[in-house]
């Protein structure tokens, strides 16, 4: 069900379906996937005080666990940031919930993470790991795991997410999801529980290119300008003569790079040798920039009550925070010389071209058995340069031919989320079906 076929729906109606499909998930996934549930009555009120005539008006959305939502804790896939952090325990709505909701949404609960979102595989130890939807040995992506799989399942069309890394460029690739992520030190994500500031986006998903196109007109007057949101437009305004490239990557499964360019064409032409040059030259610093400078913050972050709660994060977790204070000063000098030459390439790209695509995976969903470091780095490659320049970006799907239901996707690189250019890109996705 699209954004309009729950708008045509009864508050009474909305409310029963959203419940009878969260009823219709195994135990083990209702868990993995959702932080909280509303009663049917307390849905059935939000649906009826729903702003009307509006871009979002009547659309049942979820709230990844990052962010507050007055009424309910907000744990961020843990089992102790609530007694760490009590203003979080029953607050407030933070500033992206109430945004939704004034642009007409409807929240419809929480969506379970990847522990404190430090991870990219959807494996949470405390709450249970989120699978693919159609392929049950094969992991969702992460961190924002439950929304991806509530799109990607038919549960809701539209949730909410964060990007530091990939997490939600992956799963969006992953789940065959449109998913945006924003820019660093935007409204939205300020008031969140921080992975690593200087990385942290907000954003969200949609099954559909045309439910992407009716949130961007929602949601984005209030990231611009604070606009009172209006009834979407349809109509694609023309960004004139814009110009993209699309930089072929290494490291690809060779089905993911021939579906990827093949997906490409449609909206940019191929890299010149002069420009694949020089950015892969500079790209190849990103992981271990993004690494260190990504540790660094997260370990600040953590700092004030990591001793005392050190044996309640999972290993993984507790490993990757704990690796900030290995660093030696020449690895983090070098890494923030990395990230400067990654801002300045990317500045420079951007006074040619108006965008850039990239592949968002260089895989289809990993099954379990392969989430290795190695898979891990591999990931980064291609997530990382965006995360360093905080630049918004787009995730497109693509189909992958030879098994049906797998996907990989492209990322179609921005310097301000209002971007014409992402509203044409959504038409086309939109005529190729």
């Amino acid at each position: 069900m699209n954004f309009a076929a729950w708008q045509a729906l009864s508050p009474a109606d909305a409310a029963k379906e959203y419940l009878r499909r969260v009823a219709a998930m195994s135990d083990s996934q209702r868990r993995a996937v959702l932080a909280s549930i509303p009663t049917e009555a307390a849905l059935t009120r939000r649906f009826e005080a729903a702003p009307s005539s509006l871009a979002l008006s009547g659309v049942p959305t979820l709230i990844k666990d990052l962010f507050d939502l007055g009424g309910e804790p907000t744990r961020a896939g843990s089992v102790f940031l609530s007694e760490v952090r009590p203003e979080r325990l029953l607050g407030h709505d933070g500033s992206f919930p109430r945004d939704l909701r004034l642009a007409g949404a409807v929240v419809a609960g929480k969506t379970q993470m990847v522990e404190f979102a430090y991870g990219l595989t959807g494996e949470n130890p405390h709450y249970g790991d989120c699978v693919h939807p159609l392929f049950p040995d094969r992991t969702s992506g992460g961190s924002s795991s439950g929304s991806a799989v509530a799109v990607a399942s038919g549960l809701i069309p539209l949730a909410t997410g964060t990007d530091t890394g990939g997490s939600i460029r992956l799963p969006a690739a992953f789940c065959g999801l449109f998913g945006l992520r924003l820019s660093p030190y935007q409204e939205w994500i300020e008031d969140a529980v921080p992975l690593s500031a200087p990385f942290d986006t907000a954003g969200w998903f949609t099954a559909t290119a045309e439910d992407m196109r009716i949130s961007l007109d929602g949601l984005l007057p209030f990231v611009i300008h604070r606009a009172t949101p209006s009834k979407a437009d349809a109509r694609v305004v023309d960004p004139g003569p814009k110009r993209g490239c699309y930089l072929e990557m290494p490291h690809l499964d060779k089905e993911v790079a021939k579906a990827c360019a093949g997906a490409a064409e449609r909206i940019a032409c191929v890299a010149g040798l002069t420009v694949k040059r020089a950015l892969h030259h500079v790209f190849a610093e990103a992981v271990d920039a993004y690494l260190v400078i990504g540790s660094l913050a997260a370990w600040e972050a953590h700092r004030p009550w990591f001793d005392a709660n050190r044996d309640r994060y999972s290993p993984v977790v507790r490993e990757r925070l704990e690796r900030a204070l290995a660093w030696k000063p020449e690895q983090i000098k070098k890494a923030r010389q990395s990230r400067d030459k990654i801002m300045r390439i990317l500045d420079e790209y951007f006074q040619e071209y108006d965008f850039l695509v990239m592949p968002a995976a260089p895989f289809a969903a990993l099954k379990t058995t392969e989430l290795t470091s190695a898979n891990r780095r591999r990931i980064l490659e291609l997530t990382a340069p965006a995360s360093l320049g905080g630049l918004p970006v787009l995730t497109l799907p693509v189909n992958l031919p030879k098994t049906p239901g797998l996907t990989c996707g492209l990322q179609l690189i921005v310097q301000e989320a209002h971007d014409p250019i992402l509203r044409v890109a959504l038409r086309n996705w939109e005529s190729v079906g």
